[in-house]
């Protein structure tokens, strides 16, 4: 496999993971870009490549910067443990995150030390 279709796999993997993150399916996702379904599964496959206009159109729809879903700068050292909570709230309802989100903000407040502090 070329470098170049690597790098479009994983631009494409990167577009999945934010469509998902956004709980948006393809065809709404596909819908607000101007693509289609099949287009977008297509990108989203490393099959298919994004123009600028359409990277532009899916950072504003997810919420990530152009340079995040392209690989041109990776985020901050996210933990995997970290990713690994924000894959499992993906599947909780919008109330059960929305209390993941409370105990992690009560935990925030709490003061540091002890053993893990």
């Amino acid at each position: 496999m070329s470098d170049e279709t690597e790098r479009w796999r994983e631009i494409g993997n990167r577009l999945r993971t934010a469509r998902e993150y956004v709980e948006l399916k393809q065809e709404q996702a596909a819908e607000a870009v101007g693509l289609s379904r099949s287009a977008l599964s297509l990108v989203e496959n490393g099959r298919r490549k994004v123009d600028a206009v359409e990277l532009s159109r899916f950072a504003r729809l997810y919420g990530q910067s152009i340079e995040f879903l392209s690989g041109e700068v990776e985020p901050g050292a996210v933990p995997d443990s970290v990713q690994a909570l924000a894959r499992a709230a993906t599947e909780l309802s919008s109330d059960d995150r929305a209390e993941l989100l409370r105990f992690a903000e009560f935990l925030q407040s709490r003061p540091k030390g002890g053993q893990n502090g």
